[in-house]
């Protein structure tokens, strides 16, 4: 929140996802408030398009974490020199 890089409409997308990945701390969801930002800068498509996307990261971020498989295992330099040798 007192990062000055995101704009309002990524500000919107990330209080969305912390609201919608919390309901052990707030079992009511995502509230009015947070919702109406998100309205403000996405229509219904883009809306419904952000909700899937954090429902699936989510859903990996569990899994992984039940799994104990941890996370930031990419090489970008590795990943590049997959590509170039491949033929």
């Amino acid at each position: 929140r007192e990062a000055p890089y995101f704009t309002e409409p990524e500000r919107a997308a990330l209080a969305l996802t912390e609201e919608a990945c919390r309901l052990a701390d707030e079992p009511g969801g995502v509230s009015d408030e947070v919702w109406a930002e998100v309205q403000k800068h996405y229509d219904d498509e883009q809306a419904a398009a952000l909700v899937a996307a954090l429902a699936q990261i989510n859903a990996w971020n569990r899994i992984n974490v039940t799994l104990r498989n941890p996370a930031g295992g990419y090489d970008p330099a590795e990943k590049a020199k997959r590509y170039k040798s491949t033929p």
